[in-house]
């Protein structure tokens, strides 16, 4: 069941791509990240009071809610950032090398999530084609990939020793913040924040679905390792082309087919072919 909720959160996350993609015509990235995270935030904040979840504030959960913030934060600046110096397919392919840099991280070297591993990044690079030249985007987005696969190990940990939920509303709330700066910095005009329908409907996928999947993620970290959750967000890129596909209109070859059908096999072969078991010396807590 958590692996499945997982499979439907990465669903979420590729339908990011092409909802952002289309708001970003009228609304500068920064900005748009900052609304993103403030809608995010206030729909967590309304959860807590609707079912009256009390809100831990002990040092160590905002510890904790701040390393995984400076991750995540990293991770979506590069990511940006880097996309204004390389492409898109190669910033796609190179953010799904989370898939290999987490069990690096976590040196977890299981036969069959390694397998699985080499055929999603066979997978990644058939479906996205990036250049094989190399420029400071590209290393920036490799720099993203590190933050997101840091990420992923941080709720790994964090979500089995803390309240996930509180977790959550911190990480939403700091990132919120952290890119108030950023919006001054883009001087955006008052028209980029018009709340036309394409706004709104980007707004609504990234800030209220991928928020609900974010907080599904918390969950089912808490019982699923983390090497295996990398496998399932490396459906992400598929996902995202598929909807682009149907939705844009963007052209998707054979390749690109083979490639997100190899992807699919990776994710089946190691995150589903494998029992769950908690790092050694960790329990499992509920949230």
């Amino acid at each position: 069941m958590p692996r499945l909720a997982l499979l439907l959160t990465t669903l979420i996350w590729g339908a990011t791509f092409p909802a952002t993609k289309a708001a970003l015509d009228q609304i500068p990235p920064l900005s748009f990240l900052f609304l993103r995270f403030f809608l995010g935030a206030v729909l967590v904040g309304v959860w807590f009071v609707v079912v009256r979840h009390r809100l831990h504030r002990e040092r160590a959960v905002l510890s904790a809610s701040a390393i995984a913030t400076v991750f995540l934060f990293l991770g979506y600046v590069l990511q940006t950032v880097g996309l204004r110096y390389t492409s898109a397919s190669n910033s796609a392919f190179l953010t799904a090398l989370y898939v290999i840099f987490v069990p690096l991280m976590l040196r977890r070297f299981d036969a069959r999530v390694v397998l699985a591993t080499v055929i999603a990044t066979v997978g990644l690079w058939l479906l996205v084609k990036p250049s094989a030249s190399m420029n400071v985007g590209d290393l920036m987005t490799i720099g993203c990939a590190v933050a997101f696969a840091g990420h992923i190990v941080c709720l790994e940990r964090f979500t089995r020793k803390f309240d996930a939920p509180s977790l959550l509303v911190w990480q939403m709330t700091a990132m919120t913040l952290l890119f108030v700066p950023a919006g001054f910095w883009e001087q955006a005009p008052a028209s980029a924040f018009v709340p036309t329908a394409v706004l709104l409907i980007g707004l609504g996928v990234t800030g209220g679905l991928a928020t609900g999947a974010f907080a599904v993620q918390m969950w089912a970290q808490q019982i699923v390792p983390a090497q295996q959750v990398a496998l399932v967000f490396a459906s992400e890129p598929a996902y995202a082309a598929w909807l682009s596909w149907y939705f844009l209109g963007e052209t998707l070859d054979s390749q690109g087919w083979v490639g997100s059908a190899l992807i699919l096999i990776a994710v089946v072969l190691g995150a589903f072919g494998t029992s769950v078991q908690p790092p050694a010396g960790e329990t499992i807590q509920p949230a």
